[in-house]
């Protein structure tokens, strides 16, 4: 960076934790303007919000924005989640990468707004977040240049607190055990005794506490065309049913889970978290499909899910191939409409009653296991074409075993 850029300003995705106070002041260094964004995506307090924006100002930036953007968050990404059933190599729904797209975005709405020519982060290099940053930000704003000190600086952690300790800023030397992400869609943990592959400390759970595993509970969720329109019959905003889900949902022991997948980067990473609100729409969601949904409908489903569960991970969200995506998922859930009365039993969540009018069982015709509307001999014409070429292939292939 050169002394011509005096005066320039630039955005800093702004958390308020070690690596992006540093870049405040380092940036500052180098003649840059600082305006921080802190984009609320779920998990911030009150005392958190304005203890950041305190920070902020001691480091010497110009300007402190806060944007909340979890409504914008679940409309943007989260439904998209929902609607797909979408689990990261089946077991992991996404919770930080889908966040971050929306940190580009604000970021770069404000750089608009402020006329900054410069974006910069904390990521260090290290992982998948980097990706996910300088991806959407080459698609969304490919003339806003992107800074990374931390990447520059190599990393070291250590370096980063003297730096503060040498500008007179004062640095929380207290040793966290866990790394810990948290927003709408849930809570990630890793460090310590995780990524070792073992066990985490039993009360370092946010939402799962568990403390009514012992008692039933009944939660009705309404979707219309594949998204969470009500809960237990109330209109609710679709992120506000979300964030309550979370909340209640893990006092009766549902919602948590360890996972190994594989980064971007080429490696594989261990975490543990928990995500009860998520992982039960899902589930709820699921209940309506099987209701409304054909056969091919729910196989070339998974399909698609798979496909935008990879992007949404990868940092590609906003790839062209997406809104392919997109238009598919928008057409196959348009029946995907109904009541599920979910129960909630000893850690399970289960969907225990749905109710749709696009429901494809229909009594007059059969109830599985009760009634028909077919005779036997249309049935056993259906046995032998149904079975026809396996019987066939049967036959050849035991042929074909006294000639070897």
């Amino acid at each position: 960076m050169k002394k011509q850029n005096k005066n320039k300003k630039v955005v800093l995705a702004f958390s308020g934790g070690l690596d992006t106070s540093f870049c405040v002041p380092y940036l500052i260094e180098k003649s840059f303007q600082v305006i921080t964004v802190t984009v609320d995506s779920g998990g911030f307090s009150n005392k958190e919000k304005n203890e950041i924006a305190e920070k902020s100002k001691q480091l010497g930036a110009i300007k402190h924005y806060l944007i909340d953007a979890k409504k914008y968050y679940f409309d943007s990404v989260i439904q998209w989640i929902i609607q797909t059933n979408g689990l990261y190599e089946g077991s992991y729904p996404n919770i930080v990468s889908s966040q971050r797209y929306n940190i580009v975005e604000k970021c770069i709405e404000i750089a608009k707004k402020e006329s900054a020519e410069y974006i910069a982060n904390g990521n260090s290099g290290m992982g998948n977040d980097q990706i996910r940053f300088n991806i959407p930000l080459k698609i969304l704003a490919p003339e806003i240049q992107l800074i990374e000190p931390i990447k520059d600086i190599g990393g070291d952690r250590e370096k980063e607190k003297k730096y503060l300790d040498k500008k007179g800023f004062s640095v929380d030397k207290s040793h966290k055990k866990y790394s810990i992400n948290i927003n709408l869609m849930g809570v990630t943990y890793s460090g310590s005794e995780i990524n070792n592959n073992l066990e985490a400390d039993k009360n370092i759970f946010h939402w799962v506490t568990g403390k009514l595993i012992n008692k039933n509970g009944y939660f009705e969720i309404e979707f219309k065309k594949g998204v969470p329109i009500k809960l237990n019959g109330k209109k609710t905003e679709s992120w506000q049913i979300l964030d309550y889900l979370n909340h209640e949902v893990g006092k009766y022991g549902f919602g948590k889970n360890y996972y190994t997948g594989d980064c971007m980067i080429g490696i594989k990473g261990h975490i543990a978290f928990e995500a009860p609100g998520i992982l039960f729409l899902i589930k709820a969601h699921q209940a309506v499909e099987q209701y409304v949904l054909s056969k091919p409908q729910i196989c070339f489903g998974d399909l698609v899910s798979k496909e935008i569960t990879e992007y949404i991970y990868n940092g590609k969200f906003y790839d062209s191939h997406v809104d392919a995506l997109k238009a598919f998922i928008k057409v196959h859930q348009k029946n995907v409409t109904g009541k599920v009365l979910m129960k909630l039993e000893h850690g399970n969540a289960l969907p225990v009653s749905v109710k749709s009018k696009y429901s494809l069982i229909d009594p007059k015709i059969a109830m599985y296991s009760q009634s028909k509307s077919w005779t036997k001999e249309e049935v056993n014409g259906f046995i032998k074409l149904y079975g026809l070429q396996s019987v066939i292939a049967s036959k050849i292939n035991k042929k074909g075993d006294k000639n070897i």
